[in-house]
């Protein structure tokens, strides 16, 4: 299991928003959710993503952005736009712009006459401290140009949006993960960029199989000189290597990553004990458990499982605030 691929598991699209619109000049869509992460393609034509407290963005044919929440924002046909905003949700209504209904697994093409731009829009709720730690290594808009990996998953969405069919949902939401993977993928990689310690430390023969190794299996009780006998390298070499590339020691990231581990597991499983955690994440005692996971995350395993029920309640696309910062590499 690589790093990004153990990250992004728990970013999946379950009935997700998913609308497209054809939409005719002048117009202005508001995106009042905040989704954690919100998708925007433009099929055909072109526009401005306006996030909020952040300055315009082009969008045009072919090309993807890439909105982190829980900020909101609006697409517009120009900055400045004489069309009034049209809030869309769940359910977006824009006839006088010559707009489509948006609803779930559904396309309505009204309008679009000469010029029109097609819009496709993807909202991801993104839930655990697993996936966060993914959104905390992107900015709060990114884009991705057209001409990639990405193009022939714009081909399927664009033959799929344009009928209703059985099982269009399940079809349409994979195609949002496929599409979100190859965006982040090429953003990451993008030249230039500055790309999390993790995602370039993976590309390495020795930290790259360590941290495989270290996602794959982590629970076992791995020690610096276990680590270094499976790359096939010094102990000195791979803790040099592996701090250098990652920003941290092999076991303090390990000590990290269970942690986070735990506190999804501490939130998915109510019933389990402490006990019943650590074991999980490779501790055969709970108390050094519990201080493991205070030290890392500000609250022992109780305090923060009782912290998460109490946020429960709130909307399914909220992302609660951590209890104290994780640092560079979370």
């Amino acid at each position: 299991m690589d790093v990004f691929s153990d990250l992004i598991r728990g970013v999946r699209a379950n009935g997700s928003l998913f609308a497209s619109s054809t939409l005719s000049a002048p117009w202005a869509l508001h995106f009042v959710d905040g989704a954690p992460l919100t998708l925007s393609t433009v099929l055909t034509g072109s526009g401005w993503i306006v996030p909020e407290h952040r300055p315009p963005e082009p969008l045009r044919a072919r090309e993807t952005v890439v909105v982190r929440g829980p900020a909101t924002f609006t697409f517009v046909d120009e900055v400045g736009t004489r069309a009034e905003p049209v809030a869309c949700g769940e359910h977006c209504a824009a006839p006088e712009q010559g707009g489509t209904r948006h609803r779930r697994g559904w396309n309505d093409r009204h309008g679009g006459g000469h010029g029109a731009t097609t819009l496709i829009v993807g909202a991801y709720p993104v839930r655990g401290e697993i996936s966060r730690r993914l959104l905390d290594a992107l900015p709060v808009v990114l884009r991705a140009n057209g001409g990639g990996t990405a193009d022939a998953v714009l081909d399927h969405l664009a033959s799929e949006v344009a009928v209703d069919t059985p099982g269009q949902q399940v079809v349409l939401d994979r195609l949002l993960d496929w599409m979100l993977v190859c965006t982040l993928r090429e953003w990451f990689d993008r030249p230039g960029g500055e790309p999390p310690a993790w995602w370039s430390a993976q590309r390495d023969p020795v930290v790259g199989g360590a941290l495989r190794l270290l996602h794959a299996e982590p629970a076992a009780p791995w020690t610096v000189r276990a680590l270094a006998e499976r790359t096939g390298v010094s102990r000195s070499t791979l803790a040099k290597r592996f701090t250098d590339l990652v920003g941290e020691p092999p076991l303090t990231y390990l000590t990290r990553w269970r942690m986070t581990l735990a506190a999804d597991l501490l939130v998915e499983r109510e019933s389990a004990t402490i006990a019943d955690i650590a074991r999980t994440v490779g501790y055969s005692d709970p108390f050094g458990f519990s201080a493991a996971f205070k030290r890392v995350r500000g609250a022992n395993p109780t305090a923060f499982r009782r912290s998460a029920a109490a946020l429960a309640g709130e909307p399914s696309g909220a992302v609660p605030a951590r209890t104290v910062p994780a640092g560079p590499n979370a």
